[in-house]
């Protein structure tokens, strides 16, 4: 896409954005938005398929869409921030760890689900009742229950 800034016109890089009316910014950057999460969930499955720690370096270069090594850098920081990641000195900057397995960190989010509810026994009470007989049997065996 090309855009005329009064006098010239140029053509659009793939991370920028076009101006929207009245010369403002635009609302959604050309090329389209990864969902919300998506490239936390990509970064995190990279880390977990790593067979070492990863600088923000490293993840952006093993990255389906092109990124800014910042924004990187940010998603990085924020993840070992909520304790998805550990994190250790590398050079001038960090390398990163997943903090858990992937079944370890489904069960962390679980947690925060029930944490974040109002009535944690209709939370689980529906959890339960939705489960598949296999997944229900399985709980049971977990829980030490013969029932």
């Amino acid at each position: 896409m090309t855009v005329d800034h009064g006098g010239g016109r140029r053509a659009l890089g793939a991370q920028e954005q076009a101006p929207g009316p009245a010369g403002g910014p635009a609302r959604e950057p050309v090329g389209g938005r990864r969902a919300s999460g998506a490239l936390e969930a990509e970064i995190l499955a990279l880390l977990h398929s790593a067979e070492s720690a990863l600088t923000p370096g490293d993840v952006a270069e093993r990255l389906t869409t092109p990124l800014a090594h910042t924004t990187v850098s940010t998603t990085l920081s924020r993840l070992h921030s909520r304790g998805v990641l550990h994190r250790t000195p590398q050079g001038r900057g960090y390398a990163y760890t997943p903090a858990t397995d992937e079944s370890g960190l489904t069960a962390r989010h679980m947690h925060q689900v029930m944490e974040g509810g109002n009535d944690r026994a209709s939370v689980l009470t529906r959890f339960v009742d939705e489960l598949s007989d296999a997944d229900e049997d399985l709980l049971r065996r977990l829980l030490g229950s013969d029932e």
